[in-house]
């Protein structure tokens, strides 16, 4: 079945979307975003309060929007962005358990691989592999930025579930990850972005931040907090000019 002619859940203009996109999965962290990172950036959807906001970085266009939580709602922004607004790139930026010890709160982990259990892939367009690789041409990019930055990073596979580990038994999904795949986060919408942009030959990677871990009683202070996520937005914001 072909997509109706119009977008049913961004109501920007064509032009009002620029052709990257960083996309946390808060709504309002893309305001946050929008305000604190972005020149002369505007409101250009907000259908369902999920808000997207586009302006210029160092001199470049870029929009920001929020995904919503979980894969399907990753799945209809990224496609309607990919789909109806011809975007090229959209890097995900968001938060994550930590399932590996050697990840310590806040550090970041780039996705060189993402595995879900999730049917998502399957039920979209009949693919039935469990395991992804985001564009490797971005994600290089991501890492060559975060030298050029200083910045300590985790390259590796994050999971993407369809529950919020901290409120079931995660030890059992953990279980259930193949022994060669070296999982070192969790977290419920990278699965979805990759395998849309993978379907439409785009580019699209994930960078999330540590923000809690059964190996660790650590609680972040507001400002370190609000800290470990700006060094990510600007490594997100970074690698798409």
């Amino acid at each position: 079945m072909k997509p109706q002619k119009e977008p049913i859940h961004i109501n920007a203009k064509k032009d009002d979307i620029a052709p990257v996109v960083l996309m946390p999965g808060d709504p309002l962290r893309a305001k946050y975003i929008a305000e604190k990172f972005l020149f002369d950036a505007k409101l250009v959807t907000s259908v369902r309060n999920m808000l997207g906001y586009t302006g210029y970085y160092k001199g470049n266009k870029i929009t920001v929007m929020g995904s919503g939580m979980g894969l399907p709602s990753m799945g209809i922004y990224s496609f309607e962005l990919f789909y109806y607004y011809n975007v090229q790139k959209i890097i995900r930026i968001g938060t994550c358990g930590v399932i590996n010890p050697k990840v310590e709160i806040p550090e970041i982990i780039v996705a060189d691989k993402v595995f879900s259990e999730s049917n998502f892939a399957f039920s979209y367009n009949g693919f039935k592999g469990n395991v992804l690789t985001p564009s490797m041409n971005l994600t290089n990019k991501i890492i060559e930025r975060a030298k050029m930055n200083e910045q300590h990073i985790h390259i590796g596979t994050i999971m993407t579930t369809e529950v919020f580990g901290p409120y079931v038994d995660d030890e059992a999904l953990v279980k259930r990850v193949p022994d060669y795949l070296d999982v070192l986060g969790e977290e419920m919408e990278a699965f979805a972005l990759i395998h849309v942009a993978n379907s439409f030959k785009r580019e699209a990677a994930a960078i999330v931040t540590a923000v809690d871990s059964k190996f660790s009683d650590k609680i972040l202070p507001v400002k370190d907090r609000e800290k470990s996520l700006d060094d990510m937005i600007r490594l997100g914001l970074d690698s798409l000019i």
